[in-house]
């Protein structure tokens, strides 16, 4: 509901992705007049393709273990999870009429598995609040010399005066959602050190001709792990898949935003095709096989062991001669293959472009923004929120969580007069 106590204030936000919508509505709720500035035509795009359509809200997890799933400047996170929490997240889509469920590793999803049902409750949560939704975009920002309010300045070169500004731009990753990375250009004019920005959650370019030949293959139920310098990084389980440049897939996104030391380190992938079985038991499962198989030519005895598109590859690395007949394998033999099977290796040459990531690291300094009010130390008036500011997590609703809760953050101060 619109507040009814109006305090005379008009608040600028820029951007209705997630921290924006959260943003907008919390600074009307504090008695503002709220323009929320989108050139999309709808709402929450990025938001309504999270989590392949389905939406990880938030981690539904205390507010240490949260923070330990942030590499990037955790502790700058510690006054908006305390002003806005996973459980007040939880709580704030289920009063919207969103019931939530808790599926494995406490990542928060609505029970109806549709990103459109959050979008359209905060569409019309921001609504009731009686903000003001302009379809315009934003080319720049500027602060006037006489007045010194920040100003939106619009195509044509028009300017828009707000009291407080909110730059809820996102990052640059997908930019087809319209996260193009203008607000980074933007505070960097006005002052602000913008760190590098790269690629989280994002595909892998791997060395090699063998992931062109698997492309398309999807896998389930394996285990990947990252290496970094030949010291053992990350190690996850699930589904991957293979492409024309590497890989892809939850396991894999989840696994890049460990990698961090791009410019010093290097990478490299071992996947467990079989992680159910041991290497012994393994052996006893492919030796059970074979006795089925005694006259055939190896190459076509891993059928019922592999898909078939994998199976000329892992022929090759075995060094097993594919016409050799099953029955005339060794043990030796045997173990190489085993050894194939259970450490598959992946050189890792980078990440794909910051455009092909889910999140994007790097952004505005948090030396430079109020953790406790989300407002520029540079410049009077003007806020951040989201993925805009140099804090990211890994994958799991932790991510959205940041959104939620420093868009809140903004939106209460940035909503309130001075003095409230």
């Amino acid at each position: 509901m619109k507040n009814s106590t109006m305090n005379n204030l008009t608040v600028a936000v820029i951007g209705a992705g997630a921290a924006g919508l959260m943003a907008a509505g919390t600074a009307a709720q504090q008695g503002a007049c709220v323009l929320l500035f989108e050139h999309n035509e709808k709402v929450g795009r990025k938001l309504a393709i999270t989590g392949k359509g389905r939406c990880n809200v938030t981690n539904n997890c205390d507010a240490q273990t949260f923070l330990t799933n942030v590499p990037q400047n955790p502790r700058f996170l510690y006054s908006a999870l305390g002003a806005f929490s996973v459980q007040d997240t939880m709580a704030f889509f289920e009063k919207l009429g969103v019931p939530l469920k808790t599926e494995r590793g406490s990542r928060v999803f609505p029970v109806s598995d549709r990103a459109l049902d959050v979008v359209d409750a905060l569409y019309g949560w921001v609504r009731r609040c009686g903000v003001t939704i302009v379809h315009d975009e934003v080319t720049d920002l500027c602060v006037e010399e006489e007045t010194g309010a920040v100003c939106g300045v619009m195509a044509g070169g028009r300017l828009r005066r707000a009291d407080r500004v909110i730059v809820a731009t996102g990052g640059k990753s997908y930019p087809l959602t319209g996260s193009t990375g203008d607000g980074y250009v933007w505070a960097e004019k006005l002052g602000h050190t913008v760190t590098p920005l790269r690629a989280s959650l994002v595909p892998l370019v791997c060395a090699g001709k063998d992931c062109p030949r698997l492309q398309g293959l999807s896998l389930k139920n394996v285990t990947l792990t990252i290496f970094e310098n030949n010291k053992k990084l990350h190690e996850g389980f699930g589904e991957m898949l293979f492409t024309h440049f590497g890989i892809s897939g939850p396991l894999v996104l989840s696994a890049s935003s460990h990698m961090r030391k791009w410019d010093k380190a290097t990478y490299r992938a071992e996947i467990d095709f079989k992680p159910a079985l041991d290497e012994a038991t393994l052996d006893k499962r492919i030796l059970s096989d074979f006795s089925g198989e005694l006259n055939t030519d190896f190459r076509n005895s891993l059928g019922a062991l592999l898909p078939r598109k994998l199976i000329p590859i892992v022929v090759e690395r075995s060094g097993i001669d594919p016409h050799q007949k099953v029955n005339a394998i060794t043990k030796k033999q045997r173990h190489a293959l085993v050894r194939v099977l259970k450490h598959f290796e992946l050189e890792i040459t980078e990440p794909r472009p910051v455009s092909d990531a889910i999140v994007t690291s790097g952004g505005i300094s948090v030396r430079e923004i109020t953790p406790k009010t989300m407002e520029s130390k540079k410049v009077p008036n003007l806020y951040f929120a989201g993925e805009i500011i140099d804090v990211d997590a890994y994958t799991g609703g932790f991510n959205l969580q940041i959104a939620w809760s420093t868009g809140y953050l903004a939106g209460l101060n940035a909503g309130q007069s001075t003095g409230e």
